[in-house]
């Protein structure tokens, strides 16, 4: 049942006339969904945190201003996207000239299964969410500048007019199209030229027979197996340490000078981020007799070989659901 819905069944013509508590429950119906826009929007899982419950504080102080020419939900989006262009302008660095995106997190796909059904049932929408999670959609979209990141993403991703696109952001509809030219010209750029041809996911039985080898590879610190499991052009990151691998032997030279080839007593569970397949590694600590989180890979496949290897550190175990250690005697 939709907040609209529910505001005819309470029987007022308008947000003004509903208390606090009632406010709240219609509002957090769309909070998952809010809290993924601002992640696109920003890149950062934390900095979404913060924006959607600004959104939502903003949004209880002028709940008089909805006047119902636009779905409840809309009314949310708008200022959510207005309370990320309140941040990105105050403190948002751009991406470095290597395409360095410092403040990236991973967003945990059981997550993303809380977001509602809506129209996931038809294939052109289930790719469109698919493709605008992945990290690599994340980061290109990193790269442009607010009002046409903005433009880009009410447009092409939430599907809104032009006409409301630029209501929300005080534009000419002419002004918002040229935007959205401007931000798909920049997205061309930054993402991978083989977009099309991304990773089917889960249900890829070549995907994952593939990421099977990358664990076990990873797990025995062989360097020559992980090495052919690469895509020669393969990028490689770990933000929010500074530093973009780019190329085969750029990325293995980085693997031996790190002294990975040395470590001993890995373990390994394989979880999702963002739509893609991802590796958690866990070393043994003797003094604490278990297996500590170390890190972990996010991969992006394409053609039967990895193209990209996104590192996150130890401290996106907890929000990712992850085992905070493993047990020696390899229970969970």
């Amino acid at each position: 049942m939709s907040a609209d819905t529910r505001l005819e069944e309470l029987g007022v013509s308008g947000l003004g006339e509903v208390d606090e508590p009632t406010f709240s429950g219609l509002a957090e119906r769309h909070r998952r969904e809010l809290h993924v826009h601002c992640y696109r929007m920003l890149g950062s899982f934390e900095d979404a945190e913060d924006t959607v419950q600004e959104t939502l504080l903003r949004a209880w102080r002028r709940r008089e201003t909805f006047e119902g020419r636009s779905t409840f939900r809309a009314w949310l989006y708008g200022i959510a996207t207005n309370a990320c262009l309140d941040l990105l302008a105050k403190c948002r660095p751009q991406p470095a000239t290597g395409g360095e995106v410092l403040w990236l997190q991973p967003y945990p796909d059981r997550l993303l299964d809380e977001l509602p059904a809506g129209d996931a049932d038809e294939p052109e929408t289930v790719a469109v969410a698919r493709e605008t999670i992945e990290l690599a959609y994340l980061v290109a979209v990193q790269h442009l500048a607010p009002r046409p990141r903005a433009v880009l993403i009410l447009r092409d991703v939430l599907g809104w007019p032009a006409k409301d696109v630029a209501e929300l952001l005080g534009d000419s509809v002419n002004s918002v199209n040229s935007a959205l030219q401007r931000a798909r010209a920049g997205m061309r750029e930054h993402l991978p030229a083989e977009r099309q041809d991304w990773t089917g996911g889960e249900e890829d039985a070549a995907t994952r027979e593939l990421v099977r080898r990358y664990t076990d590879a990873s797990v025995a610190t062989d360097i020559n197996m992980l090495a052919a499991l690469l895509r020669d052009d393969v990028r490689c990151s770990m933000p929010p340490t500074p530093g973009v691998y780019v190329g085969r032997e750029a990325v293995v030279n980085d693997w031996i000078e790190s002294g990975f080839g040395g470590m001993q007593g890995l373990r390994t569970v394989l979880t999702a981020v963002n739509r893609q397949p991802a590796v958690a590694v866990y070393q043994w600590r003797e003094r604490e007799g278990a297996y500590l989180p170390l890190t972990i890979d996010v991969l992006r496949v394409t053609g039967g070989a990895i193209t990209e290897i996104i590192t996150f550190h130890d401290d996106q175990f907890p929000r990712l659901g992850l085992p905070e250690r493993l047990p020696a005697d390899g229970t969970e």
